[in-house]
Parts: C-alpha cells; sequence; structure tokens
C-alpha cells in the first residue's frame, strides 16, 4: 500500500506490511502482522507487566533496497517519551543503516520532540539516486501503533537480500537486553549483533520483568527454527533462590521443545554500586557459581549444547564507565558488551548459520 503526498516536500509513504519491504524481530509478524514481541492473545499466562512491555517494538527492523535520494519515517507512537536516563531518540526514535550485510553503516536518526507521540522526519538525505540497502530500527522502548516510509516520487523499491538462513536468535533478559539505555535503536547489543550476523534476531527483553518465568520459556519455544537462545535475565532475578529456582526450570521448559538448540546464559555485567555496597557483589558471586554449576551439571548429564558466559567481564575493566546509571550500558557499553559475545555466538552458532561478519 502507498499514499501519495504532494507537495513542496513531495513523498510517497509506504506501508512496510506490504512487499517489498520486510520486517523481522516480532515473532508472531507472519501471523498477526502487528509490531509485537509476543502473540496478541498469547496462550499461556503472562503478567501485565511483561503483556505491557511486550508492545515496546525493541528488536523490530524494516529492511529494504530503493534508489530513493532520500527516506522518511512517519511514526504514531503509543505514547511520548518519559524516560529520565535514556534519550527520547532511544526510546522512541528509528534510525537507518545502509550498505547491506557485512558493510552496514549508521546513515541517520529521526528528528522529533520528546514527548511527541506522532512525528515525521528524514532519516536518510543524499544528492545521488543510487541502489543502496536498508535496515531501520525500530523504538526500543515504546510501542508502534502506524508506521509508514517516505521515498521520492519515481523511486523503485526492491526487496533486500535474504537472511544467510532461515534460523533465528532469541534473547531472553532484561531492560538491558530490551535496549537501555542505548541513546538510538542500532545501539542496543542485539541489534548490532544482528548487523554482524546476516540474521534474524528476536528481541524478548522485558525491563524489570524479565523474572525467567516458565511460560516466557514456552513462547520462545514457539519461534521456529531458532538458531541459539540467548539467556540473560539474571539482573531481574528477586535473589540469589529466586533465580535457583526458576533458572533450571526455564531450561528445562524450553528443551522439551528444543533438546538441542544451543543455549548461552550469560551472568550479569558488574554494577558500579558493588564497590562500596558487599551485599551487591556478594549476590552477583553466588548466582554466578550457580550458574558455573547448574551447566556442569546439565552437561554431564548429558547436555552438550551449553554455554556460559561470564558477564562480569563484558563491560571491560571500568564496567561502571561504560553505564548510564551503574546499572543499564551506553552505546559504549553494549558495544563492548557486543565485541565479547560475538565471538562466543560464532563459535555456539557455527556452521548452523552462516555469519556475515563486520
Amino acid at each position: 500500500m502507498k499514499i501519495e503526498n504532494h507537495g513542496a516536500d513531495e513523498r510517497i509513504w509506504y506501508s512496510p506490511q506490504r512487499g517489498p519491504f520486510q520486517v523481522s524481530g516480532f515473532g508472531w509478524f507472519h501471523t498477526e502482522r502487528i509490531y509485537r514481541r509476543l502473540p496478541a492473545v498469547p496462550d499461556v499466562y503472562i503478567r501485565p507487566e511483561v503483556d505491557a512491555l511486550a508492545n515496546c517494538t525493541s528488536g523490530g527492523q524494516i529492511r529494504f533496497r530503493t534508489n530513493s535520494r532520500s527516506v522518511s519515517v512517519r511514526v504514531c507512537l503509543t505514547a511520548g517519551s518519559s524516560m529520565y536516563h535514556m534519550p527520547p531518540t532511544g526510546e522512541c526514535g528509528v534510525d537507518a543503516y545502509i550498505g547491506g550485510p557485512g558493510h552496514w553503516r549508521h546513515a541517520g536518526t529521526a528528528r522529533f520532540q520528546a514527548g511527541q507521540v506522532e512525528y515525521e522526519s528524514s532519516i536518510f538525505d543524499s544528492g545521488t539516486s543510487e541502489a543502496r540497502s536498508f535496515l531501520l530500527n525500530m523504538p526500543l522502548y515504546q510501542g508502534v501503533e502506524e508506521i509508514w516510509i517516505g521515498l521520492e516520487p519515481g523511486a523503485e523499491v526492491w526487496a533486500p537480500e535474504s537472511y544467510d538462513s532461515s534460523k533465528k536468535v532469541i534473547v531472553y533478559g532484561t531492560s538491558i537486553t530490551q535496549g537501555g539505555c542505548a541513546s538510538r535503536p542500532g545501539m542496543s547489543y542485539t541489534n548490532i549483533l544482528s548487523r554482524r550476523f546476516h540474521l534474524e534476531f528476536i528481541n524478548l527483553g522485558f525491563s524489570g520483568n524479565g523474572k525467567g518465568e516458565s511460560e516466557l520459556a514456552v513462547l520462545a519455544a514457539q519461534i521456529s527454527e531458532p538458531a541459539c537462545l540467548i539467556i540473560d535475565y539474571e539482573g531481574n532475578a528477586e535473589g540469589t533462590e529466586s533465580y535457583r529456582q526458576t533458572l533450571p526450570r526455564y531450561i528445562e521448559t524450553y528443551r522439551k521443545v528444543h533438546p538441542e538448540v544451543p543455549i548461552i546464559l550469560i551472568s550479569r555485567i558488574r554494577h558500579g554500586a558493588e564497590s562500596f555496597k558487599p551485599e551487591i557483589l556478594e549476590g552477583r558471586l553466588a548466582r554466578k557459581k550457580f550458574q558455573m554449576e547448574l551447566i556442569r551439571e546439565l552437561t554431564e548429564a548429558g547436555d552438550q549444547n551449553l554455554t556460559f558466559v561470564d558477564g562480569s567481564d563484558l563491560l571491560g575493566d571500568d564496567p561502571e564507565e561504560a553505564t548510564v546509571d551503574g546499572v543499564h550500558p551506553t552505546d559504549l557499553g553494549f558495544k563492548l558488551m557486543t565485541d565479547r559475545l560475538e565471538p562466543v555466538l560464532r563459535q555456539v552458532i557455527g556452521d548452523s548459520a552462516s555469519a556475515a561478519g563486520r
């Protein structure tokens, strides 16, 4: 579907719901056609908080090729920006990359006023008309009711390059997984990884609510053709004892459907307050020990597709300098995390899904 807009700033507006545009990052989009990270009506119980957060479009991407000299977006959000520690461009914005698999480069970010629920913005402008590959990242912390892509009249649009594999990388976790607090959508660690691996990534990070419920494992297991499941929810665990209960159950539930899909378990990154609040450090170390022991026990019991990643190393030697508030990474923090996770993921998925490289 396209809508013509005649005026001084003439654009032809396209809905990405129609080809040749391709929407990815939503596990149920192919059947429900809505920008949502869980089913509209899940067949298992999920808490209202998780249900609301599922409307945030973190990980959602729109891909296409065009020779248009400019690209704009019209966005209708479910609400405006409201976070004190995250820029509106990350919470509610759209950013654009050009270049194609293995060569993506940032090309623009939507401009709008903080608190706006609807906005229209240019995200790419060039003086030359040539075929280019585009990747648009959708808002991390807000829902999208409608989004339209604006191209210059007469421009052609083609389907994007096919993924290297139909397999998907699924990431379950917390606010950090969801992208808090990247300055723009493309800088969340799952989105950075998606540019280094020419695969579809499904972001199931739920801010403050990644508590490892078995129902969320059931839903994650419904996503077809998984290349890998990454579990990164320790930061929302309600204490060490609660984590000891939920983590084995989450893995067991997923394994009932996908007994051989690789699973990567990431322990929590270091928090800035650990240097003066020893109880925070002690809790993290206790849970890290438990995770290592659990992976060893499950491996000895026959599960050969489990990998543990020590999150205490993900932000480097000065983790507090890579966060907004001692907890949530900045763009620098997310890049550091990605640099350390990329080789692990490459080793784990191996030949099951080829990678495009940087």
